[in-house]
């Protein structure tokens, strides 16, 4: 393998690969970033707020306010489904909540789109 990877943290394997911005273990599925603590970019310390400018935190529980079609799946996630111990994030465009939805399992979700229960 590329002799230039660090080994997995976890495991010690010698056969992580790059995914993307990510370092990922094929031994044990750990992912990790490959870039040192003092040199990544912060998190941005924006507050994050529901559709109703409630400011959201790590674990709250949210309230979908819009029926949202899944992509791959034939149902669509209904108004009114709670959603419990959510995870703010940069996530991809401006989905800035990471979260699991029963029925539908891991996905990340806009703030726009919620409302804090």
């Amino acid at each position: 393998m590329n002799d230039s990877l660090p080994p997995c943290p976890v495991c010690s394997s010698e056969y992580a690969y790059e995914m993307g911005a990510l370092l990922v273990c094929p031994i044990c599925a750990h992912e990790w970033s490959n870039v040192p603590v003092d040199q990544a970019e912060p998190f941005e310390d924006a507050t994050v707020k529901d559709a109703f400018g409630t400011v959201l935190a790590d674990g709250d529980t949210v309230t979908i306010i819009k029926d949202l079609k899944v992509k791959g799946n034939a149902t669509s996630i209904k108004v009114g489904t709670k959603v419990r111990g959510i995870r703010l994030v940069n996530g991809v465009g401006d989905h800035d909540i990471d979260c699991k939805v029963d029925g539908f399992g891991a996905m990340q979700l806009k703030s726009s789109v919620v409302k804090k229960a």
